[in-house]
């Protein structure tokens, strides 16, 4: 099981990677920078299409890391619990602490268990390195949920930012064609004009 949960994790890492250069790549193509190299701002229906799906996707991504950031925070709490308790047993003899199970939901309210510190087994999870080296672990992959929050949150104002540039940049140009057919009209007319005066003189 711990194996095919491993290979869930590297796959979904190795398919964020190729996401993130997609957006990367896609944030280029959005930019500014691409107009003073080329020039000319051209904007296609397929660019634009594809700037409202990166911003569909980035937003269910950024909910689905929420959800993430969710589950990963209650064996934080959990093993941060255990950790006090062994921590008030060590520096305190003789106390008989209990971590009843039933207040994180892991058992039915009908069933009772509880951890006390009086048995061995509890003592010995307190002196193992792997409650420690766990609770790290968890701590980390808490950070580093958040943090995909965060940059996916922020990931999405850009995008937004860049489709809201897009949006205008496509109304300008249309305007700019409207307004440059107008001045060709008004230019030809006035050609027109101007050779039938000619004419006329003549």
């Amino acid at each position: 099981m711990i194996d095919i949960f491993k290979y869930v994790i590297y796959g979904i890492a190795a398919a964020f990677f190729v996401y993130g250069i997609l957006l990367m790549v896609e944030g280029f193509f959005t930019t500014g920078a691409i107009k003073d190299l080329y020039g000319d701002f051209k904007i296609t229906t397929c660019g634009r299409c594809v700037s409202a799906w990166f911003i569909m996707l980035t937003y269910l991504f950024m909910l689905a890391w929420l959800g993430v950031t969710a589950f990963t925070s209650l064996p934080v709490y959990m093993y941060f619990n255990v950790w006090t308790i062994c921590r008030n047993t060590t520096l305190v003899e003789g106390a008989n602490l209990c971590l009843d199970l039933r207040q994180f939901g892991i058992v039915t309210i009908g069933e009772e268990k509880k951890i006390c510190t009086a048995s061995e087994n509890f003592l010995r999870m307190c002196e193992s390195t792997e409650l420690n080296m766990t609770f790290h672990l968890f701590i980390v992959a808490l950070a580093g949920a958040g943090a995909a929050v965060i940059a996916m949150v922020h990931y999405l104002m850009v995008l937004s930012a860049n489709w809201a540039y897009v949006k205008d940049a496509c109304r300008m140009q249309k305007y700019e064609d409207i307004k440059s057919k107008e001045e060709q009209e008004l230019h030809d007319i006035h050609s027109t004009r101007s050779k039938e005066r000619l004419n006329a003189y003549t």
